[in-house]
């Protein structure tokens, strides 16, 4: 994308805003589905912006406009909305105005904001319209411009999907409706939306191809004691997914007839939704006669809690992942002094070694590769017009992921490609430290992540040291690789952390110009032992597969329960990967696992 054609678009969104009578539109990253990463149709802001990132908001004047973004893109928003016409407004740091103050500030008694309210969470808008209420400003919520603006809007995807084989996702799709009615009934609901494509994709075990790296397809989902019904577009599905559908007693039904089938609920009936995830457009269509229950949504906690079929395959997929990195880590030591690097070549390097494995389907996001500087930028993504050559000196940040049929994966290293300063040794360890303290963590039932943060950053800010991205994500089976409802992070989040949950591990450090580093594994919360005085308590069980670089690390640093943690999980790693690997790749994987 040109950064000149921005001013361009500006220009077409204000005369659209003229028309229709608009002091403000806003632009979410989202789309019909409130999903993080969103189908090309309605990559709104990033078309309006420049900006890439998969979070932000875009807030468009007659006379300013701004994007409204967390530290995770801090830089790369800088750069990228440069000359642009729009403002960077950094989201948590002192100073940062309010986006909705900032828009009434802007806008002023007797104005009008528009937003889409296809692509706009329902809880996200009716909070922003009682907001604007109170300051006498009205909200618009059925305008939305790209449909005229965007010449180029491509259309949405009506790419085929498949259907996952009980093999893989180890429950049939009758057993999860089976269980998905029986927890509507702890909340008095007769059915249930469903919005979100992660969640549609787990109820009916179907995979697609409609968004980059999620393999989701774009559909909606009503489950209720009567019937479960598949909204999608016909051209979607072969005759094979058809009938398949059909003796399992799913009805299908065109992609639209969703707000249809909405407004005509039985009157009286009760409907689950979860307002943030969910459209306002879609919301609004309920009948005023219907009692909804908005609650976090019990097919997302059911999703997250894996399965053992699936945890197995989280397990192959690891053993998989785990042969393709180390001959990828050979290759880059090789390559790296005879100048063969630069930040674009990892990612492909990482796609061709991923890619001779068996039910690769393709990468779990962009892969993110910075050297030096670049490691600093926390979602990085190279293009060969800008990308850094890896010279063979300070830290290189790889953070990658492989979509396989049996699982997700999801792994950071920081690597040295060459000498390193006592500082970075010292950072790297503490990076390190944090992680360790969380893998090995044991904790009572009941606990939440936000609990169990301060762990992985304690090394850190013992020192006056920190990062401002969350530790650790849900990750889904061969599916979305964030996922919720549990996390890891400073924020208060309610779900409790359970066993089957699948997480990420991943402390980092930051220093802007310099370097980047974050180390990262993905876990697995497990039961550890029952007693009957104090209850249940977990543990993680690590499952990535990946030598951890010992070349950075200062060990004076670590305590002797560290230097044994990392000790056996390079035991574990060599054991899980040697049946798998050539004589030379063995014999490299034993020296980069030897005991420290």
């Amino acid at each position: 994308m040109k950064t000149s054609e921005i001013p361009e678009r500006l220009s077409s969104l204000r005369q659209f805003m003229e028309e229709k009578q608009l002091d403000a539109f806003i632009i979410p990253s989202t789309d019909a589905h409130v999903s993080e990463y969103p189908p090309k149709h309605w990559e709104s802001r990033k078309w309006i912006s420049g900006f890439t990132g998969s979070a932000g908001t875009a807030v468009v004047t007659k006379e300013q406009a701004g994007i409204w973004t967390d530290s995770r893109y801090f830089l790369q928003a800088a750069d990228e909305l440069a000359d642009t016409g729009f403002e960077l407004f950094k989201m948590g740091q002192a100073g940062t105005p309010d986006m909705t103050e900032w828009i009434i500030t802007h806008v002023g008694q007797g104005g009008t904001v528009g937003i889409d309210g296809l692509v706009y969470a329902a809880s996200d808008a009716l909070t922003l319209q009682n907001e604007l209420q109170s300051k006498k400003i009205k909200l618009e919520t059925t305008f939305d411009p790209f449909s005229e603006i965007q010449s180029d809007r491509t259309e949405i995807p009506k790419n085929k999907i498949f259907i996952l084989s009980d093999d893989i996702a180890g429950e049939t799709v009758k057993s999860k409706i089976a269980r998905i009615n029986s927890e509507l009934k702890k909340v008095d609901a007769d059915g249930i939306i469903i919005a979100t494509l992660d969640a549609v994709a787990w109820t009916f075990n179907l995979r697609g191809n409609d968004v980059d790296y999620n393999p989701v397809a774009v559909a909606y989902g009503y489950v209720s004691d009567n019937e479960a019904i598949l909204f999608i577009d016909r051209e979607k599905l072969d005759d094979e997914t058809i009938n398949a559908y059909t003796e399992q007693g799913i009805t299908l039904r065109d992609y639209p007839d969703i707000f249809d089938y909405v407004t005509h609920l039985p009157e009286n009936s009760s409907v689950c939704i979860t307002g943030s995830k969910i459209n306002y457009k879609l919301r609004q269509t309920i009948p005023p006669s219907c009692r909804v229950v908005d609650i976090p949504s019990p097919i997302d906690l059911m999703k997250s809690v894996k399965n053992e079929t699936e945890l197995n395959g989280f397990r192959n997929a690891m053993i998989k992942d785990g042969a393709a990195l180390v001959k990828f880590y050979m290759w880059l030591e090789q390559a790296v002094p005879a100048g063969k690097v630069n930040e674009v070549t990892v990612a492909e390097k990482l796609i061709e070694y991923r890619s001779q494995q068996e039910l690769f389907v393709g990468e779990s996001f962009g892969t993110i590769a910075g050297y030096g500087p670049n490691g600093a930028v926390i979602h990085y993504h190279a293009v060969p017009e800008t990308c850094l050559q890896v010279e063979p000196e300070g830290l290189l940040l790889i953070d990658s992921g492989g979509q396989y049929k049996d699982g997700t994966t999801d792994i950071t290293r920081t690597v040295a490609v060459g000498e390193l300063t006592k500082q970075m040794k010292t950072d790297y360890t503490r990076v390190l430290k944090g992680h360790i303290a969380l893998a090995t963590a044991i904790f009572p039932e009941g606990t939440r992540g936000s609990q169990l943060d301060i762990l992985a950053r304690k090394a850190l800010w013992d020192n006056g040291l920190t990062y401002w991205h969350g530790t650790g994500h849900g990750i889904g089976h061969f599916l979305n690789v964030h996922e919720g409802p549990q996390n890891i992070r400073l924020e208060e989040n309610s779900t409790k952390l359970q066993p089957g949950m699948v997480t990420s591990n991943e402390p980092g450090l930051y220093r802007a110009s310099q370097y980047g580093i974050r180390i990262e594994n993905l876990i697995v919360t497990r039961e550890f032992q029952k007693t009957k005085e104090f209850g249940t308590f977990y543990n993680f069980e690590t499952i990535t597969l990946c030598p951890i670089d010992t070349k950075p690390i200062s060990k004076k640093l670590l305590s002797k329960k560290e230097i044994k943690w990392l000790n056996n999980y390079h035991k574990m790693v060599y054991r899980k990967l040697k049946n798998h690997l050539n004589k030379e790749e063995k014999a490299w994987l034993k020296y980069k696992t030897k005991p420290i």
